[in-house]
Order: structure tokens, then sequence, then C-alpha cells
């Protein structure tokens, strides 16, 4: 019978075990919520992830997609009713309430844009709608400037009913973290060019050396063997075609060790026996990425610097192995080497004209896989050169 005792005690079991049930989830989830901090270490932690958005929508520099979604979450920052963001000549964006305000703005940051000096417009909404059919926002405007360097590129509005000291400082601080950003983007861009730079250093020292030798060779065959000089016309062009492309900072282990092969290919057509090559290759580290021409400036500093010097043949050892995370690759030849001190400072860049391969190769390695990548050369007088090279297999954003 539905209204037994025994019916009601077990439905009154149910209930209470119901009950302690949600208890329980509610003090775990109140005992959760304690367990991310104190209200103090809540709001740092709110303020830093709110900058971390915004800066990723930065990284391009003031752009209007960039700076409308960085908007939003600098506006929670300051916790204003609007923030505006724009160049010198435009409101690139706007986020919060008053965007009948917007046309006007930047009338009222022209003195910002031309001084450098952060500046209060109280009652900004009445100066510039005090007309307008949809009604007065009453609002005050701290405006503060944007600057790169000793230059001001653009300003931060924000706007809310009473424009305290406390807002005209954070807006400020927000205006020289977008400047930061902004440093930070050109800084990569600036990084971005002294590595295409570099490459363009590198084709040079290939251009006259290499080319001349190279043209020379192949016309020493074109009376005695033109089957073999039509071959290695053919190798000179697929070598300088990847040489001198102008796409891509990055390329293949595979690819580059094609590359090497015309290149010892034409330097054999000119030396003959004198240089003999060995090769060991890991199949799966082909597909690693590598900036592009890191490998071949090691191999020609080999040829020119290890064996050319050297009386009789000599031998060059290429390795490329699976190494964990890394792509590890060996350059080795039983040259005649040269003393440590002297590379320390070719490496340092102390000296030039000689071993720019090196030193170049070096230097992109350490900016785009940090200090630890650059080059490992072991070497000594007369005991050939061992160079070391290792590369991470997994590189998001490098595209070859």
């Amino acid at each position: 019978m539905p209204d037994s005792p025994l019916f009601t005690a077990a439905a009154i079991a149910v209930i209470v075990l119901a009950i302690a049930v949600v208890v329980g989830v509610g003090l775990k989830v109140m005992r959760s919520f304690r367990d991310l901090g104190t209200d103090a270490e809540r709001a740092t932690y709110n303020t830093l992830h709110a900058a971390s958005r915004a800066g990723q929508h930065l990284r391009s520099g003031l752009q209007p997609a960039g700076a409308a979604k960085a908007s939003k979450q600098l506006r929670v920052l300051l916790g204003c009713d609007a923030l505006a963001i724009t160049d010198t000549d435009s409101v690139l964006a706007w986020d919060g309430t008053a965007e009948e305000l917007r046309p006007s703005l930047m009338r009222l940051a022209a003195e910002v844009l031309a001084t450098g000096r952060t500046a209060v417009v109280p009652h900004a909404g009445h100066r510039t709608i005090a007309k307008a059919e949809h009604g007065n926002h009453d609002f005050s405007a701290v405006i503060a400037p944007i600057r790169s360097g000793s230059r001001v590129v653009g300003s931060v509005a924000a706007l809310a009913p009473a424009a305290g000291a406390g807002l005209v400082r954070a807006t400020s601080e927000v205006a020289d973290w977008i400047a930061a950003q902004l440093e930070l983007t050109e800084l990569e861009a600036s990084r971005t060019l002294l590595m295409e730079a570099e490459v363009r250093a590198l084709r040079a020292q290939i251009s006259p050396h290499f080319i001349y030798n190279s043209l020379n060779a192949i016309a020493s065959f074109i009376n005695t063997d033109p089957a073999r000089a039509r071959e290695l016309v053919v190798e000179f062009a697929d070598f300088t075609r990847y040489s001198f492309r102008r796409h891509g900072d990055f390329t293949t282990l595979a690819e580059e060790l094609r590359c090497i092969d015309r290149y010892l290919l034409l330097e054999r057509a000119r030396f003959g026996e004198r240089v003999q090559v060995s090769l060991r290759i890991a199949p799966e580290v082909l597909s690693t990425v590598i900036p592009f021409l890191s490998l071949q400036p090691l191999v020609e500093n080999a040829v020119r610097h290890g064996l050319e010097a050297k009386e009789g043949p000599g031998h060059i050892t290429i390795c490329a192995n699976d190494s964990g995370a890394f792509a590890e690759v060996t350059i080795e030849d039983d040259g005649v080497g040269m003393d440590p001190e002297h590379l320390r400072s070719v490496l340092a860049g102390h000296t030039d004209g000689i071993h720019v391969g090196l030193r170049n190769v070096d230097a992109r390695l350490r900016q785009v896989y940090g200090d630890e990548h650059g080059l490992v050369i072991d070497t000594a007088p007369g005991e050939g050169t061992l160079i070391t090279m290792r590369v991470p297999k997994s590189q998001p954003g490098h595209d070859a």
C-alpha cells in the first residue's frame, strides 16, 4: 500500500539521501571555489588572463580586426562603460555603450596625438552630441597616447560617468601595455627581416665563389665529355633554383640533402676523387623542418676550408639521426681543421670575410630555437672538424 509505514519510511530515507548528496555536492563546489585562492588572487588571475587574451589579438599590430577583439578584454580590465582604440587617423575599435560618440572621438583625441600627453575630457558626451535625437550620455573621457619609441601611433580612450584619478592612471597603463605589445610585434618583424637578410648573405656568398668555379668545371667537359657537361648544367640549374628561391624561411631535411647532393656533384666535377662523401641518414627524420640553407653552408665550409687546403683526398661524412624529440645532424670532415680560439672569434662575429656560413647558420639556429640549439663544433688544427646540429622534430608554426 502506498501509505504503509514501510513505504513511508523508505520514501523518507530516499529523500534524506538525496538531500545529503546535494549538500555534499554543494560543499564540494564551494570547497573547489575556495581552492582557487583569495579574492585578490582571483582578481589577479582574471586580470592576467584578460591581458594575455588581448595581447594575442595585437600581435599583428594596430589593425581594426585585432583592436576590436582586444578592446573587449581591455574594457573589462578598466571597468569603464566604453573603450576605444585609435591610430593616428581613425577609430579602429569601439566596445561598450555610447557609440554615437565615435564620430567625434578623433577630434577629442587630436591634442593627445599631437602632444603625447594623457588628457581628461569632462562631459565629453555633452560636448559631442548635445543635440542628438537619442539623448545625452554625460560621459567623461580619459584619452592616453600609445607610443612607439618617440612617436605617438594611436590612443586609448576610456569613457565613464566620472574620470577619477584611478581611471586616469589605469588608462595610461593600458596604453603603455599596448605600446609594449606593438614593440614585441616590431621586434618579431625585425627578427624576420634579419633572418631574410642572413639568407641573402648566404646567397651572396654562394653566388661569386661557387658559381664561377662550377661554370669553369662545366666548361672543361664541353669538348671532352659533352654528356657529362649537360648533366652538370642540369644539376647546376637545380641547385641555383633551390638556393635562390624567394619563398619560405624553412625547408625539410630531405630538400636540403638534395641540395647538398647537387652541390657535391658539382664540386666533385672540379676536385675529382679528392672529395669523398659518405651519408648515413635515418629515414624517419627526412621530413623534419629546418631553416632554409642551414646544412649546405656547413658542407661548403667542409669543402672550402677543410678539404681544399688539404693535400690528397679528403672525406666528408654526413649523418642524420633520430634522437627522441630531436633530429641530430652531423657533418664531419678530415680536413685541416682550425684553432678553437679562432673559431670562437668567427662565431662571435669578430672576424670578417671567412667562415661566413658557419657564423650565419649558428646565429639563425639560435634565433629560431634558442641559444641551446646553436652549432656544436669540435675542431683542432690538423684534426678535421665535426659540426653537430640539433633541431626539434615538432615545430608548430614553421612550415616548409
